[in-house]
């Protein structure tokens, strides 16, 4: 066993017939709601492929991680497709540990992949994973409590007119709180919120020395304004909150604002899950007045390979068919157009069916098209990502970070305590990985 200790912490169906028979494929997958709509649609593709089973594990998202981080670390092999983020797919297909996606089957059209989307999947010209949704992210905001408040929402608005805005749309005493925001721990829950927060202020995880810049006066505002306002406007619990459970209390009515993933568009806008679908607008992501930056968040689920899997057939037949256009198609059938994975592809927003069916295309894709990865900040950093730091390191000091913050939003400790032990703990960490000379 070789351990890398370090990283711990469209198309017919007869197209994919081409796999080995016979296999029990495992699918590790988070527990979002497209991934859970391509659980029940996936008959579909068993009975296009008799021979092969599908067995799945789904995981609430920093459950997943860790498991696919530790599986594939250790050359586990306990999964055939890996459902992860562009986080990981350039680090890991640069070890090798990742299939190459570079022979997927006539029809599958990679070329109709959103190049913000595929270029985060690439290395060395070869795509390693499959993108099953892509997302930036956006304000969403309760219209009809908003026109109550006597307020209007500018398309693109500062973190003042959130901060208005909230105030005035919460009702404590009917459980109407202002706006909802990641507080659950993690690299890729309440940190990738605060990073895209503090991108918008103007600060930098690093200096171009690789010194931690988490006590910086732009650092310091995001999170003492994201702090006031969640202890102020938010709901009770917050910081055991990350997106499956700020939907939920979207959809229930709860929130005046919720400033998360754009892929939450369709399912607050859902009739049959959203009591407000019918009462839900769209803004960009705020920026602090004077700068530049709407937070620069770009993400993706993605299906990968291991390269461990000794199924790799059956699991290319599996991640073509999943990330297909059939497979829009079929979600178009059975849910309707809105429920199409967003994000991807570019003919998915050329469709005049999808314009008209979901009234959040147009600002996702252009949130998603003025992302600007190599440079997440105004300032400049040694870096590259947009919510994330693209380094191995970044797994581990993020959830580390998260944790001291989400304790702040607790009330466990105060902001400046946060602050002053997230950049010790930075600064000795990146020390030890050799970044600070």
């Amino acid at each position: 066993m070789t351990c890398k200790p370090w990283l711990l912490g469209a198309v017919s169906a007869c197209a994919f017939a081409f796999a080995a028979h016979g296999e029990t494929i495992t699918v590790a997958t988070v527990n979002n709601g497209d991934m859970i709509r391509m659980q029940k649609l996936a008959d579909a593709f068993t009975s296009a492929h008799p021979g092969i089973e599908l067995e799945w594990v789904t995981l609430e998202e920093n459950v997943l991680r860790q498991r696919v981080t530790t599986d594939i670390a250790t050359d586990g092999g306990q999964y055939d497709v890996l459902t992860i983020g562009n986080y990981e797919v350039p680090i890991w297909g640069k070890q090798g540990w990742l299939l190459a996606l570079d022979n997927m089957p006539d029809g599958y059209d990679a070329g109709d992949l959103l190049p913000a989307i595929a270029g985060g999947l690439t290395v060395d010209g070869k795509l390693y994973a499959a993108p099953f949704y892509g997302e930036s992210a956006m304000v969403m905001y309760r219209t009809d409590l908003a026109e109550k408040a006597g307020i209007t929402m500018p398309a693109q608005p500062t973190w003042a007119d959130v901060m208005g805005a909230a105030k005035a749309m919460t009702d404590r005493d009917k459980e109407i709180y202002g706006i909802c925001l990641r507080g659950k721990a993690g690299w890729g829950e309440n940190m990738a919120f605060l990073t895209a927060m503090a991108n918008s202020y103007g600060a930098r995880w690093f200096d171009m020395d690789w010194k931690p810049q988490l006590d910086s006066p732009e650092w310091k505002a995001a999170l003492g304004d994201y702090l006031d306002m969640m202890s102020n406007y938010g709901p009770p619990g917050a910081s055991s909150n990350g997106f499956n459970e700020n939907l939920a209390l979207f959809q229930q009515g709860k929130c005046g604002m919720w400033i998360d993933a754009t892929v939450a568009a369709s399912f607050v806008t859902n009739k049959t899950d959203s009591e407000v679908a019918d009462s839900v607008g769209f803004a960009q992501f705020p920026n602090k007045a004077g700068v530049d930056n709407h937070g620069n968040w770009l993400w993706s689920w993605n299906l990968a390979i291991p390269a461990s899997s000794k199924k790799a057939d059956a699991a290319r037949a599996f991640v073509a068919w999943a990330t297909s256009k059939a497979y829009t198609d079929l979600v178009a059938k059975e849910e309707g157009w809105a429920a199409a994975p967003p994000g991807t592809r570019t003919s998915l927003y050329e469709n005049p069916a999808y314009q008209e069916a979901a009234p959040f295309a147009k600002m996702t894709l252009d949130t998603i098209n003025s992302v600007d990865t190599t440079h997440p900040s105004v300032q400049e950093v040694p870096y590259t990502g947009g919510q994330f730091v693209s380094i191995p390191e970044f797994q581990g000091i993020g959830t580390a970070v998260g944790q001291l913050f989400s304790a702040a939003l607790a009330g466990n400790m105060d902001a400046g305590q946060a602050v002053q032990a997230a950049t010790a703990l930075v600064e000795r960490e990146m020390t030890k990985a050799g970044y600070i000379k």
